[in-house]
């Protein structure tokens, strides 16, 4: 009995661990080694004025075989701390810039 708790609360910890973060952007540099920077831009509505006001932000990600170039759309995944500016991976890149 105590065999099956145990297996109910690991697979209660593993789905805990596996909401990451999920963002899609545009690489926007690609000069560091194994790190690109990514470009997420969002809409988001004034809370006063109703107008629609575009945020964006740029985050360092971790790019293992340096595929990715300056204009692809790829999408990253929240990770642990990889170095003092990095903590998001590419999962996957969407499309291959022309």
């Amino acid at each position: 009995m105590a065999n099956v708790a145990t297996k109910a609360v690991s697979k209660v910890e593993t789905l805990d661990r596996n909401d990451r973060k999920v963002r899609e952007g545009v690489v926007v540099s690609d000069k560091m080694d194994k790190t690109v920077v990514v470009l997420i831009r969002s809409k988001q509505m004034h809370p006063l004025y109703k107008k629609t006001i575009n945020k964006s932000k740029r985050l360092k990600a971790h790019d293992e075989n340096n595929e990715c170039g300056i204009g692809d759309t790829v999408e990253i995944v929240e990770t642990r701390k990889l170095s003092k500016d990095k903590c998001w991976r590419v999962s996957k890149i969407i499309e291959k810039a022309k």
